[in-house]
C-alpha cells in the first residue's frame, strides 16, 4: 500500500505543477497579447470608426478603417491625404478628413470652388460642394487646411481653423468594414 500512496503522491505533485505551468503559460501569452497590441496601437495603426456623413461619397457612416500611425513618423502629410486627427477645438473624438493644404499653401474658397496658390484644385472626390467663400488664408507651418468631401455637412478647417501637425493621428490606410466594402480610400 505504501507503494500506491507514494504513487498518488507523485501523481498529485505532478497535476499541481502541470496546473502551475499552464497557469504561467496562460498569463505569459496574455501579457504577450497585450505588450503587442500596445505596441501596434501606439506606433503602428489604429482602428477608427467613421461618424457621420462629412466624408461621402469616400467614406460612409459607420466604415472601419485602420489608420496607419507609422508612415507620418518619417515623411509629411500630403495634399489630398485622408488624415485622422484630433479637432483643435476641443473635441475628444478624432475626425477624419481630407488634407487640401500643406505649410505655406496660400488657401481661399470663392463661391465653393477652392483655390490652392491661386489655382482651382480639381476635385473628383466632392460630390456635395457649399457655395460659401472664404477670404484667402497662409496655412501656417506645421499645420494643414483639412476640409471634408461632402462639404455642406461637415465641420471642418472653414470653422475652426488650421490642424496642428502634432494633432494628425494617423493616415486612412484600408477601409476593413464592412466586409463586402474592402478598399483603399
Amino acid at each position: 500500500m505504501k507503494k500506491n500512496d507514494q504513487k498518488t503522491k507523485v501523481l498529485k505533485k505532478d497535476i499541481k505543477k502541470r496546473k502551475k505551468s499552464m497557469l504561467r503559460e496562460l498569463l505569459e501569452t496574455v501579457i504577450s497579447a497585450g505588450i503587442i497590441a500596445f505596441i501596434i496601437i501606439t506606433f503602428i495603426g489604429q482602428v477608427t470608426v467613421v461618424r457621420g456623413a462629412s466624408m461621402e461619397p469616400t467614406l460612409h457612416d459607420r466604415e472601419r478603417l485602420i489608420a496607419n500611425k507609422i508612415s507620418y513618423r518619417f515623411e509629411s502629410p500630403e495634399r489630398n491625404e485622408i488624415v485622422i486627427f484630433r479637432p483643435p477645438i476641443g473635441i475628444k473624438r478624432n475626425y477624419i478628413k481630407r488634407i487640401i493644404g500643406i505649410p505655406g499653401d496660400k488657401i481661399e474658397i470663392a463661391d465653393g470652388k477652392i483655390y490652392v496658390n491661386d489655382q482651382e484644385l480639381e476635385e473628383p472626390y466632392v460630390k456635395y460642394r457649399s457655395y460659401e467663400d472664404m477670404p484667402p488664408k497662409i496655412v501656417p507651418a506645421d499645420s494643414f487646411f483639412v476640409l471634408g468631401d461632402n462639404r455642406p455637412n461637415s465641420s471642418d478647417s472653414r470653422y475652426w481653423g488650421f490642424v496642428p501637425r502634432k494633432n494628425v493621428v494617423g493616415k486612412a490606410w484600408i477601409v476593413f468594414w464592412p466586409l463586402n466594402k474592402i478598399r483603399i480610400p
